[in-house]
């Protein structure tokens, strides 16, 4: 052990998309390594090798792939982004892919995480929004006695990591829902509130995409015959299907509320305009009884009955108002004005 670490003494400096790059021996942490020759530590028997990375370039994943061994299509797909949660397997190793979550300015920005774990090393890759994993390898080197387990205890605790931040983001979005929901009925224009609901739905939906396809991947990680998984690692993959599964049926839910708040938004909006169309009706209706009166004696006709009656111009102005007036009773009480 002492000669370890003198070997490594000193911190080497590490190359930009390098966030951390350590080993550790029986769940301890012997020293910070660089990139090259951390294939030789990995190979050590009792040695992990954990690296992260954040957005690196090829060059900086071909030094990674020469120290590992890893497959051409997984350095393809950890270059590129944009991947579909799943899990393959290549030869003894293991390529995984998830998708993380945050808010950020009340929108879901989506990133991805890729991971590679093999007999001694356990390489991870994000790209986009995705909060760092210094904690979980903090929290890790907390219990020494747990991160002893090796590499797929370090698969699963970011596996976790991840599926722990949609929580967040859940109810930040339900606490939204809530309140929108209570002001499409208090205020006098929730039509104002379907540009949101269709923003937050298609949130959702993108979160959903996200979400389903990691509960195979765990479901995968928990069944014998993986290599690198050991089976006493098998419950917490388990334990991490189930709090999944817990954060999809909570997006199921969210996306029927937000429906029905979509569906409620768009019926208010319809009610007030059609009171609108009513009121607008009404007042048709009373102001046809002027034009139409004026219509008729406003023919250039020489005889009109009451044309030169003395009290024309005032009986037809009181018929009129009358008129007008029995009109706007009629309609204030069957509440069209």
């Amino acid at each position: 052990m002492a000669k370890s670490l003198k070997l490594v003494s000193g911190q080497p400096v590490h190359p930009p998309g390098v966030v951390a790059s350590a080993v550790y021996a029986q769940g301890r942490r012997l020293a910070d390594i660089a990139i090259e020759g951390a294939g030789d530590w990995a190979r050590k028997p009792g040695h992990v090798v954990w690296i992260g990375l954040h957005e690196p370039g090829l060059d900086l994943l071909r030094t990674v792939q020469a120290e590992f061994g890893l497959h051409d299509l997984a350095i393809e797909d950890a270059l590129k982004a944009h991947q579909r949660p799943k899990l393959e397997l290549y030869g003894e190793a293991l390529f995984v892919v998830a998708r993380t979550a945050q808010m950020l300015e009340g929108r879901i920005a989506f990133g991805e995480t890729h991971l590679f774990l093999g007999r001694g090393y356990v390489v991870s890759v994000r790209h986009g929004a995705s909060t760092t994993y210094l904690p979980v390898r903090e929290r890790c080197e907390a219990i020494p006695h747990a991160f002893s387990e090796g590499e797929d205890f370090i698969l699963y605790a970011i596996l976790d990591f991840i599926v722990d931040n949609y929580v967040p983001v859940i109810e930040c979005i339900q606490e939204e829902v809530e309140g929108i929901e209570d002001n499409i009925l208090a205020e006098a224009s929730g039509q104002t509130y379907v540009r949101r609901l269709y923003e937050l739905r298609r949130d959702l939906l993108r979160l959903r995409n996200a979400v389903v396809p990691l509960v195979e991947v765990c479901r995968r990680l928990a069944q014998p015959g993986l290599p690198g998984i050991d089976a006493t690692m098998h419950p917490l993959f388990r334990d991490v299907s189930d709090h999944i599964r817990r954060v999809q049926e909570e997006i199921e839910s969210l996306r029927e509320v937000l429906a029905f708040a979509f569906e409620t938004s768009l019926m208010t909006g319809q009610a007030q305009q059609t009171e609108i169309t009513r009121k607008l009706a009404a007042w048709a209706a009373i102001l046809a009884v002027p034009t139409a009166v004026a219509g008729i004696y406003g023919m250039n006709f020489d005889i009109i009955p009451e044309l030169h009656w003395k009290y024309g111009y005032a009986v037809v102005l009181l018929v009129i108002a009358m008129m007008c007036g029995l009109l706007y009773w009629r309609f204030r009480r069957s509440r069209w004005l």
